[in-house]
């Protein structure tokens, strides 16, 4: 489809063991952003391959990367005055393009500050599943950058970050003994406007897809062969709403690129990263990446309403940094309530108190968790032990809901997912 490869999916239906797969777009999870469908099975006709073709290559930007680049390197030419920015077309104009976007919407006076600051220009795509770009917060952004340079690393592969990749590239025009640089990976095809070749890749982190091809891959290997592979980290920000087995796919992919270096020593040594993501996906990371950690360090974003940084309860956000370094390398600022927990080795909020039970400090969203003897475990506040349903839930929950069992064989004490019926491949 025109966003690359598709995945392979599987159709389950109630009672049957056995499912029916096909394939559907790696990124869209909603069939009207890109209906690509086939059944595993199914024999497509040469007029539908052909059909298929044209339309993949009717839906591919109009202008290449290359292009773009000529094309900016026109735009900062010219003078103040004459730098417009159609926001229908989310496009740089040259003045030879005006009487065609006539009728549009366009910023005029682009300042060289507002070419540097690109994710601030151009609209965000917030579908969920897709796009769903919500930027780091000043504040956010800020701290993952103080904490790569405190690392010691100098080299970032900023995969779906745009604003951590617009402030390294900002401070490194500005700041000559700045030694940090930063490659995009990123599937919005609008930010080739604003960057060359070398400092962005058109990107699908779905499937692990370069839509430019060998050239994109081997500037990605390039960047990651540097210093033999020493000094660099990726940093990633997938949409919340996307398949973490996709994902994680793709990362150990990018992984095993990073591994090609053979850096002497390195046996079995995982290329470092930082995953942000919602704690609520911390067991099915942990399962792809046994090695990482969750961090308590609270990510929010600018525009998204519900993940800002707040200070108590539900206010806070839910966005955490999952990472295969040594957690207690990883400093949290301790003027925002963090402190160091000296018997699990790592920094926590202020409102994770250690359990001496489970040994451990175990809130995962901020506030204090209290220990439930008959569950064997810490429990959110807000919830009490259900003797009906065995387990602790909120007061007001429905009862023995478990009952409906496993979607495809029907029984209870697991989900579809996990189904002992299902043929794994």
């Amino acid at each position: 489809c025109p966003l690359g490869p598709a995945l392979l999916f599987v159709k389950t239906s109630q009672g049957k063991e056995e499912g029916r797969r096909f394939y559907a777009c790696s990124a869209c999870r909603d069939r009207k952003d890109c209906n690509f469908f086939q059944w595993e099975d199914e024999k497509v006709s040469e007029t539908r391959l052909a059909a298929r073709e044209e339309y993949n290559r009717n839906h591919q930007p109009s202008f290449t990367h290359g292009q773009n680049v000529e094309r900016y390197k026109n735009f900062v030419l010219l003078p103040l005055s004459k730098r417009r920015f159609c926001q229908e077309c989310q496009q740089l104009l040259l003045p030879a393009e005006w009487e065609k976007h006539s009728d549009h919407q366009f910023l005029c006076d682009i300042s060289t500050a507002q070419l540097k600051s690109p994710s601030q220009l151009l609209y965000p795509l917030e579908n969920k599943k897709t796009n769903a770009q919500y930027l780091f917060a000043d504040r956010s952004c800020q701290f993952l950058l103080d904490l790569i340079i405190d690392l010691g690393f100098r080299r970032v592969l900023s995969v779906g970050t745009p604003r951590l990749h617009e402030m390294i590239q900002s401070k490194a025009s500005q700041e000559e003994d700045f030694r940090v640089r930063s490659l995009l990976l990123d599937i919005d095809f609008r930010y080739s406007q604003f960057y060359t070749e070398d400092e962005f890749c058109h990107y699908n982190m779905f499937n692990h897809y370069f839509f430019g091809g060998e050239a994109a891959r081997e500037t990605c290997r390039k960047f990651l062969y540097q210093d033999n592979g020493e000094g660099v980290i990726m940093v990633t920000d997938p949409p919340f709403g996307g398949l973490v087995e996709a994902l994680a796919s793709s990362f150990k992919k990018l992984m095993a690129m990073w591994k090609e270096t053979e850096k002497e020593g390195q046996n079995n040594q995982e290329m470092p990263m930082f995953w942000v993501f919602p704690y609520f996906f911390e067991s099915r990371i942990l399962e792809f990446f046994p090695s990482f950690s969750m961090m308590d360090y609270q990510v929010d974003y600018d525009n998204h309403a519900l993940y800002k940084h707040g200070k108590t309860g539900r206010r806070q956000s839910p966005v955490r940094i999952f990472t295969n370094l040594t957690p207690s390398m990883i400093v949290l600022p301790v003027e925002e309530g963090y402190r160091f927990c000296a018997i699990c080795q790592r920094y926590v909020s202020s409102g994770n108190q250690h359990c001496e039970i489970c040994d451990s400090c175990t809130s995962k969203d901020g506030r204090r968790w209290k220990h439930c003897v008959l569950c064997k475990k810490c429990v959110k506040p807000s919830w009490f032990h259900c003797n009906n349903c065995n387990c602790c839930a909120l007061q007001n929950h429905a009862c023995e809901k478990t009952d409906a069992g496993c979607f495809v064989c029907g029984k209870a004490g697991h989900k579809r997912s996990t189904c002992p019926s299902l043929s794994h491949t």
